[in-house]
């Protein structure tokens, strides 16, 4: 819909977070609309290319040594101008996604982030925001990943969930 594990400590996906998954999902609907990815308070350039598509598995210590698990999928969009004067369209990235799902497994509701470079650049991570359709097109707005505490953010949520806030921020 557009918006107008088993394993012991898998960390968990921040709420926040879009999956591969959701954001097909979201797409499937709109196959002839042009995607517009939003990086920076601008959208990333009508050429943009999808040059790559890693699955990983992580299994990783946090800071006070708890062992952490999870699935990572990274989509790698290339920012230049190269393809024309029209964003790419939703159908035709949900068939690079289905096309790279026939090769590599791609678990629907891992951890989802964006490496995006205009190849002058570092790559910047980003994690996305749920689609949304504006004007004649499907955006997502890409923010970038930041890093986190997990056993405070483990913390946080106790805190909240015994003050009857659940996930809200009115703790």
């Amino acid at each position: 819909m557009l918006s107008s594990d088993n394993r012991k400590n898998v960390a968990p996906i921040d709420p926040s977070d879009l999956t591969i998954g959701d954001l097909l999902v979201a797409l499937a609907d709109h196959t002839d609309t042009p995607l517009v990815f939003r990086c920076g308070g601008r959208p990333v350039k009508p050429g943009y290319h999808v040059t790559e598509v890693k699955a990983g598995q992580f299994a990783a210590l946090d800071c006070e040594a708890n062992p952490e698990s999870w699935s990572e999928i990274f989509v790698q969009l290339w920012d230049v101008d190269e393809g024309g004067p029209v964003h790419m369209l939703a159908g035709k990235f949900a068939a690079i996604i289905r096309k790279v799902a026939d090769h590599v497994a791609l678990d629907q509701a891992a951890k989802l982030t964006f490496e995006v470079s205009d190849g002058l650049r570092p790559i910047e991570l980003h994690r996305a925001a749920q689609p949304s359709l504006v004007g004649g097109t499907v955006e997502v707005e890409l923010t970038p990943r930041p890093s986190s505490c997990k056993p405070r953010d483990r913390w946080l949520e106790e805190q909240r969930a015994a003050s009857g806030c659940g996930a809200s921020r009115c703790c």
